[in-house]
């Protein structure tokens, strides 16, 4: 499916009263996740532990 059609589908499948603002997150959020599972595919992300020490850094 290409890009226009998956953004059409989307679209039909939000609620009614949904913002173009509401959309615009949407689409954002949609292709940073894709990003992110493409990178996952290509083997560049970290595991579970790694985040977890990482997250313990920042909170700190």
């Amino acid at each position: 499916m290409r890009v226009r059609e998956k953004v059409i589908k989307m679209i039909e499948e939000l609620p009614e009263d949904i913002t173009v603002s509401d959309i615009m997150a949407e689409l954002y959020l949609r292709q940073n996740v894709d990003e992110g599972l493409k990178e996952l595919d290509e083997g560049k992300g970290v595991s579970h532990e790694e985040a977890k020490r990482r997250l313990n850094r920042w909170i700190r």
